[in-house]
């Protein structure tokens, strides 16, 4: 299941949001990510139209099994990588923020491999 980058930030956006307050409304993507509300907007029609979120009538947005399919694992390669990278000695901040960039971009194969390395890392400690 391929889908752009901005998608992925959307939905992992919704993902972190529901865990952190228990609900999600278009202008908390939009607060979130730092985006107009209108092209949240946008966005979210074209989610509930492509089958990734719902939207309730009270305007409570709700990943659908496709949309959290696709925020689970970009949420993952976030933690993930970000991980790897203060096992590195990279600060926290820093982490977060260059695991952001390379969640998107890595392969499956390599962040697969990441992941083991982190885990022998983690069993070393």
């Amino acid at each position: 299941m391929q889908i752009k980058e901005s998608a992925e930030n959307y939905l992992e956006a919704i993902l972190m949001l529901k865990n952190k307050k228990g609900y999600v409304r278009s202008i908390d993507v939009a607060n979130e990510l730092n985006f107009s509300k209108p092209s949240v907007s946008v966005a979210m029609k074209h989610f509930r139209e492509d089958g990734y979120i719902t939207i309730a009538e009270d305007g409570g947005i709700t990943l659908t099994e496709k949309g959290m399919e696709i925020a689970l694992r970009i949420y993952e390669r976030h933690q993930v990588i970000a991980s790897f990278l203060m096992h590195l000695g990279v600060s926290p901040d820093t982490a977060y923020e260059d695991s952001c960039k390379i969640e998107h971009d890595i392969s499956t194969e390599t962040f697969e491999k990441l992941k083991v390395h982190l885990e022998k890392l983690k069993k070393e400690i």
